[in-house]
């Protein structure tokens, strides 16, 4: 409220509660950075290489300061917010929903050939968006760009992307 130069009258009435103002965060968010790295899956001539450019889009973020900060998506997982029923809903709307998109563009790479007959996409997916949470949380103290890089790489030649 000090950065913004409001007092804490002005803020409940156009926010009403803390609870409100992280909502908004969120949404935000999504609507700026989860459409940046969506754009970016999607943009790729191949599955892999939208894989690879969504995963370029996250670290190029990483690396920005004018980007919201990655522990919003990180703390959105947190046993407390989940237990918002407002808060938690969104969030697992939110990241069903991306998955979902990021599932698609795997399960075309399939189809058109390119992911072998055996790629299964929905476990593939909760991989990465299993590796992607803790990428979120170990950037925290590990924020050598080369290693995660390698990191990734691993990760998705494990995959076979």
């Amino acid at each position: 409220m000090a950065s913004m130069g409001i007092g804490e009258g002005s803020f409940y009435n156009t926010l009403k509660s803390k609870k409100r103002l992280y909502l908004e965060c969120l949404k935000h968010c999504n609507e700026t950075v989860l459409r940046r790295r969506l754009a970016a899956l999607l943009s790729g001539a191949s599955a892999k290489d939208g894989v690879r450019a969504f995963f370029k889009t996250v670290l190029d973020e990483l690396d920005d300061p004018n980007t919201p900060r990655i522990c919003l998506f990180a703390e959105s997982l947190s046993s407390d917010v989940l237990a918002e029923l407002e808060l938690g809903r969104y969030v697992v709307e939110g990241m069903t929903a991306f998955s979902d998109r990021f599932c698609e563009r795997l399960k075309s790479g399939k189809e058109t050939g390119e992911l072998p007959a055996d790629f299964d996409p929905e476990v593939a997916t909760q991989v990465l968006m299993t590796y992607l949470q803790g990428l979120y949380l170990v950037n925290r103290v590990l924020q050598n760009r080369t290693q995660i890089e390698q990191q990734i790489e691993m990760l998705l030649c494990g995959l076979r992307l």
